[in-house]
Formats: structure tokens, C-alpha cells, sequence
């Protein structure tokens, strides 16, 4: 435990209490952050002629030897004043006694959170367009791949598997854009709002955002060191990132039961039962469908102990950092495997020759009547209605489609009968010409989903783009604070 803040208004702490508050073994996580900045608060201090540069050198220079060198235990208080003693072991109190003069806990810690979450957001941004790449080359071999589409989980309309994943790369699509966004609101520095108001210190605020990579500072003192809002925004579009996968997921193991057959898992991927010799279990996509699904309880545990908190920094707020980190952790640990299923899947169009997916055509039977007859829509859906309900309960399906059941139908709706011709029929029983007739933008057809593919991946070029740049810059504005802490270091 830390003695530094126990030798003036309180005395020592009980041990017990300590390890209950600590968050030494959370702080492992931004314990280089933590070091980075007070890096870049020293090197600020120095140029602002706050610090002398002898004592500025003499603690950078301890600063600089710390990384790898440091190990938090629970009954340490925490990682900002593991580095603190470690400097002042290393200088003596008269120089280290000055490392967090101009600077709190307050500002550091939420500084050192938005810097290590920054780097979690193109992570999670790389994991995601990993899935994406492989989601399009498992479209790119399913471009003419008839499935059967459901809305109810009941059979509707047929659509091509390709289509289908489009879909799905869509819904990633829309998390990375929330996720872009949302960077540039946790890419702001907190450093120099202290406790709350500052300081009497004439610091240079824009200069420590400027060596720890920030876009700029956040400027209002007390809403520096309060936001926490940036923590639920992450872990909101990780819930809503959440939905998209589950319902993925859900698709993909009802679909691989033997009463849908669209698609199967390899061996690999699958497990069996212990008594029931003939099953193959999807454990793995049950698996990510529940362990993603628990970030949905640290986002609502998160915001539950956010409200109602008083203005400013409060202890609760540690509470709810770890949950921000293991929801980070379980998204990508679940998008990577789902990354890998989606590389191995088999898809089988063999499910269409069931008899109950021929009435797949029903709607496209409606469509031709309105077309070539010119019989209402409403009217022609009542029709088609009644030769189902026919079909049906002479235990038939669509294929079983006749042109005097038709016409039959339409005499005793219409009052008269219609001159349809057996090529009418036999062509919307066709499903791969049904589904090159839904050419409508956004559509299944084959070459609409080659449109849209391409444009996916003109999408994926672009994220990785960013992705670079993000990373550039970070990267930039650590080497420029090493060099600026090296010529400084040199010059002593």
C-alpha cells in the first residue's frame, strides 16, 4: 500500500481496505499510459519553465526506466502512485516529490483510459473488417446460390446466399461507422483539468494533448475529469454490435438443423452428444450467441452506476472499467472465431427441392397476374391465397400448380375466366429467374449483388485507410515525445 498521501491529514490505512478499493490489478491494463503521461506532463512542466530541467531530466530519465519494470499487486492502491513512489525511490522526494505537481489522479486516470481505449477501438475496427473480407469471399462463391428467404421463420421469398451476407456485412458496417465517429469523441485530452479547476500553474494544456497523440484538448475542467460517457458510448454500439451478431448466429444455427439443411458447420467446428450418436451440435455458434450477449449486462451494469453520481471524479467510476475492457475482449474474441466459421461454411442448396419451399412462388404467381391481366394486387393476392389453401389441404405443393387450378380459382373471384398459358406457369416456378427478376437496387438478383459487393469492398479499402492513418498518428506523436524527451535528456 502507498504511504505518500498518509503522512498529512490521515494516517495509515487498514490493509483490508485497501486491497477492497484497489485498482492496482485493473491499472495493469493503461500502466503504460499512465507512464507516457507523465512522460509528456514533465517534459510540459519543463518547457513551461514550471519545473527546472534538472529535476525534469532526473525524473524523466526514471520514467523512462520504468517500463517492464513495474508489477501491481491487490495490495497496492493503484498504478498512478506505484509509478509515483517508484520515481521518487529513484530521485529522492526533494525531485520526485514534484511529479504530480500541476497534475491529479483525476485527470491522469481518465487520460489514461481514453488513450489505451483509442488503441481498443481499431482493434476492434481491424476485427470487424476481417470478418467483413471474409464474409464477402463466402458471398463471392454464393452469388448464384438460391436459399430460401423467411420472414416469421416461415418460408417467403427466394433469395441468394450472397445477398443474405451482404446483409450482414451492412449491420457490421453500420458499428465500425458508430465506431469512427465515436473515436474522435475518446481521442480528447483531459490532462491539466487536475482534481477539477485546474491549476494556479500557467501549464500549457495543448501541449501534453499534442505529445500524447489527442485531436485536442477537452476543454471544461470539471466535465474533463466527470465524462465517463465516452465509456458508455464504446460499450452501447458493442450491445448494439451485439444484436447484429446474435441474430447472425441465430440464423446460422437454425439453419444448420436437419429440418432447414441450408447450411452445416464442418466437423471442426461441431461437437456431438454424449448418449444421441446421430447429432451435430453447433456448440460453438451457441457459445459467442451467449458470451456476446453479456455485454448487453455491462453496458446496463455500467450506466446504472453512472446515474446519479455528483459531478466531478468519484470512486464508482472504477467499478465500471473493467466491464468497458472484458466487453471489448469478448467482441473480439467472439468476432475472430465467427471470422473463422464464416471462412469454413458450408452452404447447401439442395433444401429448395423440399416440397413446402415451393411456395416460394406464390408471390411472384400474384406479381405475373397483376402484370399480364391486370387484376388489382389485393385481388390477386386473394387468389393466389385460395390456391394455396387448396393445395395445401390436397396435401400438394406449388410445383403441383395447374393451369385450370389457376383459372378455376380466378372464374370464382374474378366471374370470369383468365387466358393463362402453362409457360406462365412453369417460369415462376423457376426461382433462379424469380430471383434475377429482383434487379430492384438493394435486390437479390446476381448482378445487383455484384454491384453491391464491389462497393463493400471499395468500403473495406477505405476503413483500412483509416485504420492507418489512426494508427500513424499515434504512432507519430509517441516517437515525437521520445525525441523530444531525448533531446531534452541529451542537453542536461
Amino acid at each position: 500500500m502507498s504511504n505518500l498521501l498518509r503522512k498529512g491529514r490521515l494516517s495509515s490505512a487498514r490493509r483490508d481496505v485497501v486491497k477492497f478499493t484497489s485498482s492496482a490489478l485493473i491499472d495493469k491494463k493503461i500502466l503504460k499510459h499512465i507512464i507516457e503521461i507523465n512522460k509528456a506532463h514533465v517534459l510540459m512542466l519543463v518547457e513551461c519553465n514550471i519545473l527546472s530541467k534538472d529535476y525534469g531530466c532526473k525524473i524523466l530519465k526514471a520514467l523512462s526506466n520504468l517500463h517492464g519494470s513495474i508489477k501491481l499487486f491487490s495490495n497496492m492502491e493503484d498504478g498512478h502512485m506505484v509509478v509515483e513512489e517508484k520515481i521518487i525511490e529513484a530521485t529522492g522526494q526533494d525531485i520526485g516529490g514534484n511529479l504530480n505537481l500541476a497534475k491529479s489522479r483525476n485527470d491522469q486516470v481518465t487520460t489514461a483510459i481514453r488513450m489505451e481505449l483509442r488503441e481498443e477501438i481499431i482493434r476492434l475496427i481491424e476485427t470487424l473488417v476481417d470478418l467483413q473480407e471474409k464474409m464477402l469471399h463466402l458471398a463471392n462463391k454464393h452469388l448464384f446460390t438460391i436459399v430460401p428467404g423467411y420472414t416469421h421463420l416461415q418460408p417467403a421469398q427466394p433469395i441468394t446466399f450472397a445477398h443474405y451476407i451482404v446483409a450482414q456485412f451492412d449491420a457490421l458496417q453500420r458499428t465500425i461507422l458508430r465506431l469512427q465517429e465515436t473515436f474522435d469523441n475518446v481521442n480528447l485530452c483531459p490532462m491539466g483539468a487536475c482534481a477539477l479547476a485546474t491549476t494556479s500553474f500557467p501549464i500549457n494544456r495543448e501541449r501534453v494533448s499534442e505529445l500524447l497523440g489527442f485531436n485536442e484538448v477537452l476543454e471544461n475542467s470539471v466535465d474533463a475529469v466527470t465524462a465517463r460517457d465516452f465509456l458508455l458510448e464504446v460499450m452501447a454500439e458493442l450491445t448494439i454490435l451485439a444484436v447484429d451478431v446474435t441474430r447472425f448466429v441465430e440464423d446460422l444455427e437454425i439453419w444448420s438443423t436437419m429440418e432447414f439443411g441450408i447450411v452445416e458447420l464442418p466437423d471442426g467446428f461441431a461437437s456431438t452428444s454424449s448418449i444421441m450418436p446421430q447429432k451435430k451440435n453447433p456448440d460453438i455458434l451457441e457459445v459467442i450467441r451467449a458470451r456476446i450477449s453479456l455485454v448487453l449486462g455491462n453496458y446496463t451494469g455500467s450506466a446504472t452506476v453512472l446515474m446519479s453520481l455528483p459531478s466531478t471524479y468519484n470512486m464508482d467510476f472504477q467499478e465500471i472499467t473493467p466491464k468497458l475492457w472484458q466487453s471489448i475482449d469478448t467482441v473480439d474474441d467472439c468476432l475472430s472465431m465467427l471470422a473463422k466459421i464464416v471462412s469454413n461454411l458450408i452452404i447447401k442448396s439442395i433444401a429448395l427441392d423440399k416440397h413446402s419451399l415451393s411456395f416460394l412462388s406464390a408471390t411472384e404467381l400474384a406479381n405475373l397476374l397483376v402484370r399480364n391481366y391486370e387484376i388489382p394486387f389485393r385481388t390477386s393476392h386473394r387468389i393466389v391465397g385460395i390456391i394455396v389453401k387448396r393445395l395445401l389441404e390436397d396435401g400438394k405443393s406449388f410445383r403441383d400448380l395447374t393451369v385450370e387450378l389457376v383459372s378455376e380459382v380466378a372464374k370464382q373471384v374474378l366471374g370470369h375466366y383468365i387466358p393463362l398459358k402453362a409457360k406462365e406457369i412453369s417460369n415462376i416456378m423457376d426461382l433462379s429467374r424469380i430471383v434475377e427478376s429482383y434487379n430492384v437496387k438493394g435486390g437479390p438478383a446476381p448482378e445487383e449483388v455484384k454491384r453491391m459487393m464491389k462497393a463493400r469492398f471499395e468500403t473495406i479499402s477505405k476503413t483500412e485507410t483509416w485504420i492507418s492513418e489512426k494508427k500513424n498518428k499515434l504512432s507519430m506523436a509517441y516517437r515525437r515525445l521520445e525525441n523530444c524527451i531525448t533531446e531534452i535528456l541529451s542537453s542536461c
